[in-house]
């Protein structure tokens, strides 16, 4: 007998069927059999492994008819630059979309984790800008008057409110602008003697926001003023509506001051105080005179008044003949100057007590900021710039 090979018995060869022969294939060779000017198969596999992704889900799409006698297509409606409601993407530029060369808020989405929560009703154009820290309200209204401020492409007017879609420009800058309750931010300040509350001063005297911290954002506010040779208690804030609150007439917050005089005062001219004195600018009086005693020829009181009138204080007691020699604010409203705060120094207040000053709902702590609520308010004390 012949001898047969030990090799296992395979099956006769098939012809492979169309569908695997085309997956097979290899889309250069089918390319190259078509050739460039070849009809393209539609029913074929595509070459690239994630085109299904890309592919559009409608089939292949069919070529428009031409319209009888060759006519061309009606042209675009053209944009109308003067009426923002007639222009045909009206809704895109409400909604805020990025110009060009500006780059998009980053965040997760509108309902990420960094998405900013809006507010619902619109505010005030001159508040929502005092908010930011752009400037004080009635600078706002100064620059809306002379054009140099633009919601959404056109001049702003006074009294316009703007919501979260609006796009405010401060010339010709986008503002940055977040519908969020922002915690406002105050400083306490023990002013010395020999500093201006003021930015810029013609005699060159020191300012006192030369001792301040820097802002990234916005810019600090003085609550009030104090006179060159007055000291004590001064507040700054980033917040413009807080400012107004603190320092508009109508909210009358009293001011608790402790006044030096060379000499002392008679019973008829302290009732005088209390009751009325006439000044340049109108009457004026004392809420509260209290006699805190002294040596020699100087004597100490304890004064309150709910105004804020250019050294109103000094020309009181200079009405009834007599001269101030030394004058220092030790309390604004509910703030008290703190008795570690010595001259020059500052320190801000807590966010907690901050809110409440301005009316607003305390954050909610975490336990980051409940460690640091423990800790005692750190004191500056920085160098001029």
């Amino acid at each position: 007998m012949p001898h047969k090979p030990n090799r296992p018995l395979r099956p006769p060869l098939k012809k492979k069927s169309d569908a695997i022969e085309i997956l097979d294939r290899d889309p250069r060779e089918s390319r190259s059999r078509r050739g460039e000017g070849a009809p393209r198969d539609e029913d074929a596999q595509p070459s690239r492994k994630d085109a299904h992704l890309s592919a559009d889900p409608r089939g292949p799409r069919t070529p428009r008819p031409q319209r009888a006698g060759g006519a061309a297509p009606a042209p675009r409606r053209p944009r109308i630059e003067g009426d923002p409601a007639r222009h045909p993407e009206a809704h895109k530029s409400a909604l805020g979309q990025p110009e060009r060369g500006e780059r998009p808020a980053r965040g997760r989405g509108q309902g990420g984790r960094n998405a900013p929560t809006t507010l619902t009703e619109p505010e005030r154009l001159q508040k929502v800008l005092a908010q930011a820290g752009v400037a004080s309200r009635r600078e706002i209204e100064e620059w809306v008057v002379a054009g140099r401020i633009s919601v959404n492409g056109l001049p702003a007017s006074l009294g316009q409110k703007i919501g979260p879609g609006d796009r405010v420009k401060v010339n010709g800058k986008l503002i940055p602008l977040r519908f969020t309750q922002r915690s406002p931010r105050v400083l306490i300040y023990h002013k010395p003697e020999g500093e201006i509350v003021s930015r810029d001063d013609p005699e060159g005297r020191p300012t006192v926001f030369e001792r301040l911290p820097m802002l990234r954002k916005g810019r600090w506010l003085a609550v009030g003023r104090l006179d060159f040779n007055t000291s004590g208690l001064l507040l700054f804030t980033n917040d413009g509506d807080l400012a107004n609150k603190l320092m508009h007439p109508r909210y009358e917050l009293e001011r608790e001051y402790a006044v030096r005089i060379l000499g002392e005062l008679a019973e008829e001219q302290a009732k005088s105080l209390t009751e009325g004195i006439q000044l340049e600018d109108g009457p004026a009086k004392f809420n509260l005179l209290r006699d805190e005693g002294g040596e020699g020829a100087n004597h100490w009181y304890r004064v309150t008044i709910s105004e804020g009138r250019n050294r109103e204080v000094r020309r009181m007691f200079e009405a009834v003949g007599l001269t101030v020699s030394r004058l220092m604010r030790v309390r604004y409203g509910s703030v008290e100057l703190p008795a570690r705060l010595k001259r020059g120094m500052w320190m801000e207040m807590p966010e907690p007590e901050a809110c409440a000053l301005a009316g607003l709902p305390p954050p909610q702590p975490s336990r980051q900021q409940d460690e640091r609520a423990k800790r005692p308010v750190k004191l500056h004390r920085t160098q001029p710039r």
